[in-house]
């Protein structure tokens, strides 16, 4: 069952760390503890920094490298190119997909049935 929900959460990964970075900029490590956080579901690294590694590739992030103590950490943060990538992103989110989350993460007994617009209503 443990692997079914994680296919599942893998195909959010890539917007939530996009989300994650456009909040400020990230390092690796901190991007991990994040997903964890908000999912419960550990990131693997192999994962993570293909995608990093991608997106500055890309355009959509830029990195670099701070002093923190005696360790160098290579910071994310979206560039302009990334910021509209969000947006694009965001709006695969929006109606009527919000309505189908909506309703999956619903905890009422009764649920209001899925409608979509396109489609007459007989009200």
């Amino acid at each position: 069952m443990v692997d079914a929900i994680n296919a599942f959460l893998r195909g959010l990964e890539r917007p939530l760390i996009l989300w994650l970075i456009s909040q400020g900029p990230r390092y690796g490590y901190e991007l991990i503890k994040e997903v964890k956080r908000l999912t419960g579901q550990k990131l693997k690294l192999g994962a993570l920094y293909p995608l990093l590694y991608w997106l500055e590739d890309e355009g959509f992030v830029v990195s670099e490298w701070i002093k923190k103590g005696r360790r160098d950490l290579r910071y994310y943060r979206l560039t302009e190119k990334g910021k509209a990538l969000l947006v694009k992103v965001r709006g695969l989110f929006s109606e009527p997909i919000r309505g189908v989350i909506a309703d999956f993460l619903s905890e009422q007994k009764e649920r209001r049935a899925y409608k979509p617009s396109i489609f007459p209503t007989n009200t």
